[in-house]
């Protein structure tokens, strides 16, 4: 009795619904059924990263009926899996003859003929859309948990994860739900919360002003309307006992990073024109409060960043690299590395020096003052997370300060609602059951 033939079955599978258990049911009556269980880097490439790790989906779709095997489909091109085990039958719903997957598609065709393979298509299931799941699970919400995991996983599964600043929970649905482009879609991957643009959206020109309370607030606002993954701008982290404090209620908030710059002294808010000159800490010291963090941790999840401002106090480049590797041994999960150079040279200067360490974590650029540069720059050298640092705020202030000045000029509101949007419009992308 020969054996049967084997059925192929490519998925994400990150939220399973009838239109899978259709898929997997009509493979079953073909042959043995495997499952090419797409990575979280293959998802990464073309749409929003999974909300389960591999590992869940994986045991998810081992426990579903038919399946006999999972294995890992590393790129959403199926030809590597295809060609090791020559499968009789390919099975997919035919939603995928358009859209991103259509060239995969016609890949996927043509790799079957080398061994005489067949592709067999599932009806599409009507009133089943994943878009639309994912939709009503953000909606929900996500759990402290969920969201305190998901940067390392982005770091993980995809080549150059993207922030960018928010201020409020308004600023905050923009970072959430905008969307660019469709073959694949681009979207920032989470929020950064910077210590300068919450003191700015207070009036608040001096940074420190502004205590954790207060921020925490805002951290507050942003969980409440939104699912992804926030970075907290620490500042100096504050003495090394107030630091511990600050980590475990930011790991216990769900926060996922909290970034800490190598710097002594008061700070203010440079927005305002006002700045009081800073030290950079000893390395001994540094090093010292980022041990007092990590021992603070309660999960391996939270991730400490520090930020090397050898370049702002004129230290150099020998200086930065030396504090690199004090601090990745004192147990760094991240560097980043800041200047307020027009130009990336001595950013890329750094990169190059840094590739050549033996030890290293994930590298973290802000490209506020070198804007000019590229995202496909920066991932050329090695940078592995780009913030994004206070362009909300920024273009926000200036839009509203017309539309007030076009109110006084002309004594009505009718030339500043030309730039408006529709009050009806702006309240849908409030999320029901906000408080």
């Amino acid at each position: 009795m020969s054996e049967e033939p084997i059925v192929y079955i490519g998925m994400s599978a990150d939220l399973v619904h009838p239109g899978h258990l259709n898929v997997i049911q009509r493979a079953a009556e073909l042959g043995t059924v495997v499952v090419g269980l797409l990575t979280d880097d293959a998802i990464a490439s073309y749409k929003r990263l999974p909300y389960m790790a591999f590992d869940q989906r994986k045991a998810v779709v081992e426990s579903l009926k038919g399946v006999s095997r999972v294995v890992p489909q590393a790129t959403l091109d199926y030809t590597d899996n295809l060609r090791e085990l020559q499968p009789r039958y390919v099975v997919h719903g035919d939603d995928w003859r358009e859209g991103v997957q259509k060239q995969v598609r016609s890949r996927v065709i043509d790799v079957l003929q080398e061994w005489g393979g067949e592709l067999v298509e599932v009806p599409y299931t009507q009133g089943i859309s994943s878009t639309q799941l994912n939709r009503t699970l953000r909606e929900i919400g996500t759990t402290p948990d969920i969201r305190l995991r998901r940067l390392r996983r982005l770091i993980a599964a995809k080549d150059l994860v993207r922030f960018i600043e928010a201020h409020n929970g308004l600023s905050a649905l923009i970072v959430e739900h905008l969307t660019v482009g469709t073959t694949p879609t681009k979207e920032f991957d989470g929020i950064w919360l910077s210590s300068l643009t919450d003191s700015t959206a207070r009036g608040k020109p001096d940074i420190e002003a502004v205590d954790l309370t207060a921020r925490l607030q805002t951290v507050n606002d942003i969980a409440e309307v939104t699912t992804k993954p926030i970075i907290y701008d620490g500042d100096t982290g504050g003495r090394p006992e107030h630091f511990g404090f600050t980590v475990k209620t930011l790991e216990r908030l769900g926060v996922s990073a909290v970034i800490i710059e190598d710097k002594v002294g008061l700070k203010r808010n440079s927005l305002f024109g006002t700045s009081v000159p800073q030290e950079q800490a000893p390395i001994e010291d540094f090093v010292h409060k980022i041990g007092v963090g990590k021992r603070a941790q309660v999960t391996d999840a939270f991730m400490i960043i520090a930020r090397i401002e050898s370049f702002i106090l004129n230290q150099g480049l020998a200086d930065a690299v030396e504090r690199a590797r004090a601090y990745i041994g004192a147990g760094a999960d991240g560097l980043m590395i800041h200047s307020k150079a027009k130009t990336p040279d001595e950013i890329f200067a750094f990169c190059e020096r840094y590739a050549a360490f033996e030890h290293s974590v994930p590298l973290v650029a802000v490209p506020s003052s070198y804007s000019a540069v590229y995202e496909h720059e920066l991932l050329e050298h090695g940078v592995n997370l780009v913030i994004y640092a206070n362009h909300l705020l920024r273009s926000a202030y200036p839009a509203m300060q017309r539309a007030a000045a076009s109110i006084l000029r002309e004594g009505r509101s009718r030339e500043a609602e030309a730039e408006l949007m529709p009050i009806s419009e702006l309240l849908t992308l409030i999320p029901e059951g906000t408080a």
